[in-house]
């Protein structure tokens, strides 16, 4: 019954440790509000929450569904699937790549706009794709 009991509690604080170690701090959840408050109708509606994860400085770290590693087509195809994602000579895909392009832009905006802030970099959101059974590269 002890046994028990310690493995229960070992487990309840690894699981808190690890939500403290990934759980955005106040400055970055700061942040992620003002992309809230400030966003367009148009990227209040978009189906991906950019959000701010790190603040390292002057430099804001915020989430995006895309990088070099998993390029647009992927992200979008959980984003729009009823878009044929394969063909990149499909005028939908063309329009939701160039909106993909327009909210991140204006997420980045947001950022830069707030106190403290000079610069942005894009980091991948893992989580986000790994929930949506796209394949993420391990970190380098």
């Amino acid at each position: 019954m002890k046994k028990s009991y310690w493995i229960i509690v070992v487990l309840i604080l690894l699981a808190g440790l690890d939500w403290y170690i990934q759980a955005p701090d106040s400055r970055s959840r700061e942040l992620t509000s003002a992309i809230e408050a400030q966003a367009s109708p148009k990227l209040k509606a978009y189906p991906y929450k950019f959000r701010v994860m790190k603040v390292n400085g002057t430099t804001a770290l915020v989430s995006t569904p895309r990088n070099f590693d998993v390029p647009a087509f992927k992200a979008l195809a959980v984003l729009y699937p009823e878009i044929d994602t394969k063909n990149p000579n499909d005028p939908a895909f063309i329009a939701a790549e160039q909106l993909l392009g327009e909210v991140q832009s204006e997420a980045r905006a947001i950022v830069l706009s707030q106190p403290g802030i000079k610069d942005v970099s894009w980091e991948l959101d893992r989580d986000w794709l790994k929930k949506h059974f796209i394949e993420v590269p391990e970190k380098r």
